[in-house]
């Protein structure tokens, strides 16, 4: 798979692929049978398959502040695209002129000038240009124009509720992480290059693997009890902190992991950490000593849920 950063970067040979867009935030089971729809589409038309993206999220651009958490960064999403078959991913970046130009401009100077796209599938509540003014009869319409096969996904329901990234944020930020998993199609996980950090787990006595979520609003906050894996398949019991550790008052978010009985260096290393079980909020202690005590009942926690 290709990634194919801006729509500046593209080539000649990428015209006549089968196209969907959008943020694919999750990359959930939605995503994953529009995408298997459309991969099957495209091994008939003997066409790549390419998803396009945006770079912020435009409710980032607009507002972090009152953007929604993500649920996949972008190297994530690029993972799950890659193993659903995709060959090409565009991401562009949304910039104010992108967000201003109008529907009509958006189809001619993008899907027929600059794609020359062979088939276009989107869901059935995909709204594009200024305003959100283009929709799927506008597609549609310009499907027949222009030549291009229109393929309009409908909307996959879980026990009538619709399966989108809302309904899986709001089921994190519920605590009911079996039906997250079951919108996703795996349970939920974050991943990340393990960077150093202040050690301060290790001075209490509970060493941690560290992944700073830079510039990213996490969707739960917490601690948990996690699998880890590795890219060489290992597999390690843990807990996890994900948020600000008020008791040492730190203005980032991060996400912590300490291993259960075992001693090894994950420093550098890329690893996924796989929510299991919320056992508490996070909390700030009057001492550092209660802080540790109360880790402690954290980790007996985490090893009874494990036996």
């Amino acid at each position: 798979m290709r990634l194919i950063r801006g729509i500046h970067n593209l080539r000649a040979g990428d015209r006549g692929c089968a196209l969907t867009i959008g943020n694919f935030d999750g990359v959930h089971r939605g995503h994953q049978a529009l995408l298997a729809q459309l991969c099957r589409k495209g091994r008939q038309c003997n066409v790549p398959v390419m998803v396009m993206l945006f770079e912020p999220h435009p409710l980032e651009r607009l507002s972090l502040e009152s953007a929604p958490p993500r649920l996949t960064r972008l190297h994530e999403k690029l993972y799950y695209l890659k193993h659903s078959g995709v060959n090409l991913v565009l991401c562009a970046r949304f910039s104010r002129d992108f967000a201003l130009q109008s529907a009509h401009n958006f189809i001619i100077d993008l899907l027929i000038n600059k794609l020359g796209i062979t088939l276009l599938a989107v869901g059935d509540d995909f709204r594009f240009g200024s305003g959100r003014s283009g929709d799927f009869f506008l597609l549609q319409n310009a499907s027949i124009r222009y030549g291009f096969q229109i393929l309009g996904a409908k909307t996959l329901l879980n026990n009538e509720q619709r399966i989108s990234s809302t309904a899986i944020r709001q089921a994190l930020a519920t605590n009911n992480l079996s039906l997250a998993t079951i919108l996703l199609g795996r349970p939920f996980s974050i991943c990340g290059r393990v960077v150093r950090g202040d050690a301060f787990g290790r001075i209490l006595g509970f060493p941690t693997a560290n992944i700073p979520l830079l510039h990213t609003v996490a969707p739960i906050t917490g601690v948990y009890i996690v699998c880890v894996k590795t890219l060489n398949h290992q597999v390690f019991h843990g807990v996890a902190n994900i948020g600000r550790r008020p008791t040492l008052a730190r203005p980032y978010t991060q996400l912590e992991v300490h291993i259960l009985d075992a001693s090894i260096d994950l420093y550098s290393q890329y690893i996924e950490v796989i929510f299991l079980y919320k056992i508490r909020d996070e909390k700030r202690f009057n001492s550092l000593s209660a802080l540790k005590k109360q880790i402690k009942n954290d980790v007996i926690v985490a090893r009874n849920f494990f036996d």
